[in-house]
């Protein structure tokens, strides 16, 4: 198989996730929301829960092809550094910028972390020790910073009051308390942020492991050792969760296994019909992973659009869209809500499938 199809069965996944994250992103109605389309309220694992790890998964597959080949120098690391800084700045504009006047929100409660920051921090992390470390190197970083975070979250006495730490969702776990002291009310709820600080650095694991699966999709046949690598990610992760249980807000160790093992997965089976059945499907997924942060983004700043502006005393413009094309008064109030994501997801596949007609590819 060539490296061009491997990439396509890459961007099918990248696509897919794109398109999950829009979905549960945009309900009709937060307050009437199917339940594998919603986070875990704190440990737990529900579909929602693997969109984000599968993007860092997957940019962690597309550093390695595009750096394998690329010279270790300060033109390469420049790239690196301006396109983390992009992705950042992004994040960033869309937690400050309000459609209405003034124009941006109360600087005392800004949003500092997020998404894209996440991914833009993460990347250039990542593509640093790429370009720097060999595979031992790379596979004894992962492995050392999922079991340091563990040791770290479970078992360092808390500074102020000297007992152990847990992993619930209270001020005494570690990665809730060092946001709290470190970005007080710039965080997306009073007591935690899922994007924070602390847990930033198990995410970076999720994308090395990523790196490492880009080196498998180099393989003359890699579809038996991505099933081997998945089933051991989930056995591992799973046990391991006996100790630290899975949880995205703090994205566990055991998070990062699981869910990668789940993405290690569904990539080999995507792979298997794409590239070795050359089954013709998923060419909507692809059109939109050939875009995929310019769809993100875009999706993000228009639903935020929506919500703000009023059209009356009563309805921003996606409540009246909502109440008044989709009738959740005579369907099921779920029902129409996801009725509601779904066209929106179709709206952004299209846009996806227009801009790859049309050639146009907005590398951020």
């Amino acid at each position: 198989m060539t490296t061009n199809k491997r990439i396509e069965s890459v961007d099918i996944l990248r696509g897919m996730t794109i398109i999950a994250m829009i979905l549960v992103n945009t309900p009709g109605d937060w307050g009437h929301v199917y339940a594998p389309l919603l986070h875990a309220e704190w440990h737990g694992l529900t579909p929602t829960d693997l969109i984000f790890p599968f993007f860092l998964y997957i940019v962690g597959i597309s550093i390695y092809y595009a750096y394998k080949s690329k010279p270790n120098t300060l033109s390469t690391y420049k790239k690196v550094g301006i396109r983390s800084l992009k992705l950042i700045g992004l994040g960033l504009f869309l937690n400050l910028f309000t459609p209405l006047f003034p124009f941006v929100v109360d600087l005392e409660t800004w949003r500092i972390p997020g998404v894209l920051q996440r991914i833009g921090i993460v990347f250039f992390i990542v593509s640093i020790l790429y370009l720097n470390c060999n595979w031992k190197q790379l596979f004894g970083i992962g492995l050392t910073l999922l079991i340091g975070y563990y040791l770290f979250l479970g078992f360092v006495p808390l500074s102020n009051t000297g007992e152990l730490p847990t992993f619930d969702r209270a001020s005494n776990n570690w990665a809730n308390y060092l946001d709290l002291k470190i970005l007080k009310k710039h965080m997306w709820q009073p007591d935690y942020d899922p994007e924070g600080l602390i847990s930033t650095i198990p995410s970076i694991a999720s994308c090395l492991i990523g790196v490492l699966i880009g080196k498998v999709l180099d393989l003359l046949s890699p579809f038996k050792p991505l099933l081997l690598i998945a089933a051991v990610l989930l056995i591992i992760g799973y046990n391991f969760s006996i100790l630290f249980p899975i949880n995205k807000a703090i994205w566990s160790s055991s998070f990062v296994l699981v869910t990668s093992g789940w993405g290690t997965l569904i990539l080999a089976i995507i792979y298997y019909l794409r590239d070795v059945k050359r089954y013709k499907f998923g060419s909507i997924f692809k059109y939109i992973g050939t875009n995929a942060i310019t769809v993100y983004f875009l999706s993000s700043f228009i639903s935020k659009c929506m919500y703000s502006i009023k059209v009356n005393e009563n309805h921003n413009i996606h409540s009246w869209l909502y109440n008044t094309l989709f009738f959740p008064d005579l369907l099921s109030a779920k029902l129409a809500s996801l009725v509601y994501a779904l066209v929106v997801v179709f709206f952004y596949g299209y846009l996806g499938y227009w801009m790859y007609q049309k050639k146009i590819f907005i590398k951020v």
